[in-house]
């Protein structure tokens, strides 16, 4: 372990007292949000914050009803809380690292666990994939996000992007996946000769097959994965 005086210590940790972007990544798995109105976070993301800042749960009707309807399907992993106020707001999840996205009438489609933070003037919309229940945990949902501002997404490590030509389609496996370009629309399928090398009695293995021309984002880490063998 490295050893440091405590002054030594805050000198090399303390905060960026210089940061005035609304999104700053104070170190790589640490986010700073430069509040003066309001954020929208992954609910339970809040590690920290100066300033005066009120939190509050995304209400069942904010966005809607169409939404609503969603996310009781989803499940708790798309929840967000509203961040609103003035102030320095500090965000993480599990010590997955931060990657900022600035859309300029552009979208993006991320995994419903991956998203940390987005600003209120960006668009979004819940994904239900439907042929994904039961078999990958957390990952049954993703979100869009479209129009101008940042958006914050997390991973297990270093992400990889992929890119989608015409003809050169990228097969990635749901749990591994973070995220993908708005215009690309996954097909699912299933690895039959897959699973009977792994020799599982139930469950199978299920891919997400994109097609056309965009990127995909995966992560090292297989995050959520549900088997049909409890003993794995």
């Amino acid at each position: 372990m490295s050893k440091f005086s405590i002054d030594e210590f805050i000198k090399q940790t303390k905060q960026d007292e210089l940061g005035n972007d609304f999104f700053e990544l104070e170190t790589p798995r640490i986010l700073e949000v430069n509040l003066r109105d309001l954020v929208w976070a992954k609910a339970g993301s809040m590690i920290s914050y100066t300033g005066h800042i009120k939190f509050e749960r995304e209400k069942m009707l904010e966005h809607g009803l169409g939404k609503m309807f969603k996310k009781a399907f989803s499940g708790e992993g798309a929840s967000l809380m509203k961040a609103q106020g003035n102030g320095r707001l500090y965000l993480a999840d599990q010590g997955k690292k931060i990657t900022i996205f600035e859309l300029n009438n552009e979208s993006i489609t991320v995994n419903g666990n991956d998203l940390l933070a987005f600003e209120p003037s960006i668009e979004w919309d819940i994904n239900f994939m439907k042929k994904m229940v039961g078999v990958v945990s957390g990952g049954l949902f993703n979100v869009t996000l479209k129009g101008r501002g940042k958006v914050a997404i997390t991973s297990h490590y270093e992400p990889l992007t992929l890119l989608v030509r015409p003809g050169e389609p990228v097969i990635t496996d749901p749990n591994a996946t973070v995220a993908w370009s708005g215009n690309l629309m996954p097909e699912f399928r299933t690895d039959i000769s897959f699973r009977t090398f792994l020799g599982r009695g139930s469950g199978e293995s299920i891919q997400m097959e994109f097609s056309g021309e965009g990127f995909v984002i995966v992560q090292p880490f297989e995050e959520g994965l549900v088997t049909g063998d409890s003993s794995s």
